[in-house]
């Protein structure tokens, strides 16, 4: 329809500046839009402001003008000049009622558009070292970061999700060390209690928990193997219960095999097989949570020497040294001169000893993304926030001045009941997003980490996530979506079971049936539901705009909020003792049916499923 009414309008422009009402002006950007209160009409034109200063006329009168010359039509009920220069658009109730025919005939693919245009973009999101689970910090990360891709596929962008796994560096080795820690405890237990390794393990997660309850370090007699395993480590360890899994892993799969190895070589062997039994668990819980990465991107290959003995990060350096941004200082040090790029210090990307920095590896792997992009979008964490001035400087110096943006995210507070969840870094506690989705659901869990802005902190109370109840939004949701399926299955006259075999698109098409006036729906409440659907093109490009996919699930409890209303006020089947006449009965089923599908479509892009019964 804005299509239409932009038609009508040039059409308007053009016999005014004919018939010498208006003098000749390029005509652009007509600036339509739905105006917040709909007794401003159904859209709305600024092209009068925005033709001012070309026409060098008032905007009312060029309102006035373009009005006066506007061709009638049967889908506009009137036009109305408002306000310093308005045009507003009144549309005939048929013509309103359209965007239920329009949605029942493109489904999924509704408000699909070509605003990306094709552009490739990436998103890297989540990102976390694979040295442990993933906490419900990732999981905000994971929401955010899939939702935001679905949107932009939809409005027409080539998007690639992306997983940079940290897998270069001292963590590695502490991760290593921690296990093989762990497995000569288990092994140690295992000979002096003459315990099986199951025993064992049970033995060593006891003391762990005796820990990580004695608060004050006042009973260390209850937890000696982990303070044994802290102190050989010099604290620097990886401790939560995870640890010894893994370590009894190896006990199981290699025995004994090495109890008489160096450390080195034990660590070694430990830290590269569980590095990668780490990043399957990871991969599996994303996928859990529904979103399945397109490139598992490796650090370390970043450092892999090619045929001539170099690698990306010396080439990546490389070129930044011949575009003449780098510098030694007189200790050897090799610094980026990020200041020339409005960083408030330059950065050293090999330390004097000849260690890379962990910028140098982000200058090569950004490097790395423009070879494969048009476009990148990183997720970080908002403690992140000092470290986007010197990426920007070097993707600016590289010769990508303004193809790189970073979404910060804030924390995520888990709640039960109220009460905070009590975690420790140093005692190794955590919920694991693992546990999260297993106890809440994958539903329920992304759609709460994606309802607020990413950067707002959001509160997971998880309790209030689990009620099946109206105050749960998700749950709202939902049920607006089953109850919808319900009215299509009576009106269809199927039941659950058949309604799943035949699925629901065609239980809606029986309902429905081939034909229905939407010209019959003339009540406020579906007007209001139809204006409300026709929002969801403009919101898309607005989330994709302005990276907000959280903005969907505001919109999800609008429309079920309006469904219900509609609903309340409007007899959709007949009957004992409620006849209705069947043309508007099914005119009626029709506004269901594509309240139903855009329902299903808003939640499928936030990952979130769209349930037939409750």
């Amino acid at each position: 329809m804005p299509e239409k009414i932009e038609e009508l309008v040039r059409a308007a422009i053009a016999a005014a500046q004919e018939a010498g009402d208006l003098p000749a002006f390029e005509v652009g950007d007509l600036g339509f839009e739905r105006p917040a209160d709909p007794a401003n009409g159904d859209w709305s034109s600024t092209v009068a402001m925005r033709s001012a200063k070309l026409a060098r006329r008032a905007p009312r009168q060029i309102a006035d003008a373009i009005v006066a010359h506007l061709a009638a039509d049967p889908s506009v009920d009137r036009v109305e000049v408002a306000g310093p220069g308005f045009i507003n658009f009144y549309l005939a109730t048929a013509s309103a009622n359209e965007i239920f025919r329009t949605v029942r005939e493109q489904g999924m693919d509704y408000a699909r558009s070509t605003m990306g245009g094709g552009t490739k973009v990436q998103v890297e999101f989540v990102s976390a070292n694979p040295v442990g689970p993933l906490h419900i910090g990732h999981g905000r990360w994971v929401a955010i970061g899939d939702s935001l891709c679905r949107v932009l596929e939809h409005v027409g962008y080539d998007v690639e999700r992306e997983y940079y796994v940290n897998d270069h560096g001292s963590q590695m080795d502490v991760f290593g060390h921690s296990i093989s820690m762990r497995y000569q405890q288990l092994l140690a237990v295992m000979v002096e209690r003459g315990a099986s390794l199951d025993e064992a393990r049970e033995v060593l997660l006891a003391d762990r928990e005796a820990f990580v309850a004695d608060e004050g370090d006042e009973r260390p007699e209850t937890h000696p193997l982990t303070d044994a395993f802290n102190e050989a480590l010099g604290g620097n360890a990886y401790g939560g219960d995870y640890i010894v899994d893994i370590a009894a892993r190896f006990v199981r799969e290699d025995g004994e095999k090495w109890a008489a190895a160096s450390e080195d070589e034990r660590m070694a062997e430990f830290r590269e097989r569980a590095y990668l039994w780490m990043l399957d668990s990871i991969r599996n819980t994303c996928h859990e949570a529904r979103c399945d990465f397109d490139v598992w991107f490796s650090e370390r290959s970043l450092y892999e020497k090619d045929e001539t003995g170099t690698s990306a990060v010396d080439r990546a350096l490389a070129t930044l040294d011949e575009l003449g941004h780098l510098y030694r200082d007189e200790a050897g040090a090799l610094w980026f001169r990020s200041t020339t790029f409005g960083d408030d210090k330059d950065r050293v990307l090999i330390k004097t000893n000849g260690e890379y920095t962990y910028f140098a590896s982000d200058v090569a792997y950004h490097w790395n993304k423009f070879q494969r992009v048009d476009h990148v979008i990183d997720i970080w964490g908002a403690d992140h926030h000092g470290y986007i001035q010197r990426v920007q400087s070097a993707c600016e110096a590289l010769g990508y001045p303004t193809q790189f943006e970073v979404l910060l995210g804030q924390l995520v507070n888990l709640l039960r009941d109220g009460s905070p969840v009590r975690m420790s870094k140093r005692k190794g506690t955590m919920v694991t997003f693992d546990e999260l989705l297993a106890e809440v659901g994958a539903d329920a869990t992304r759609y709460t980490l994606i309802s607020k802005s990413s950067n707002q902190m959001i509160d997971f109370d998880i309790e209030r996530v689990k009620r099946q109840d109206n105050t749960n939004p998700v749950y709202y949701v939902q049920y607006a979506h089953a109850r919808i399926c319900s009215i299509l299955r009576r009106g269809a006259g199927v039941t659950v079971e058949e309604a799943a075999e035949l699925g629901m698109d065609e239980v809606a098409r029986r309902a429905v049936g081939e034909s229905y006036d939407l010209g019959l729906l003339d009540a406020p409440a579906e007007a209001a539901l139809a204006r409300k659907l026709g929002e969801l093109p403009g919101l898309l490009e607005s989330c994709a705009r302005d990276r907000a996919p959280f903005r969907l699930t505001h919109y999800a409890e609008e429309l079920a909020g309006e469904f219900h209303s509609f609903y309340t006020v409007c007899q959709v089947l007949p009957g004992k003792g409620r006849p209705l006449d069947e043309a508007l009965s099914h005119a009626r089923l029709a506004a269901c049916d594509a309240t139903r599908r855009v329902l299903a479509l808003t939640l499928d892009l936030i990952g979130v499923s769209a349930p037939q019964s409750m």
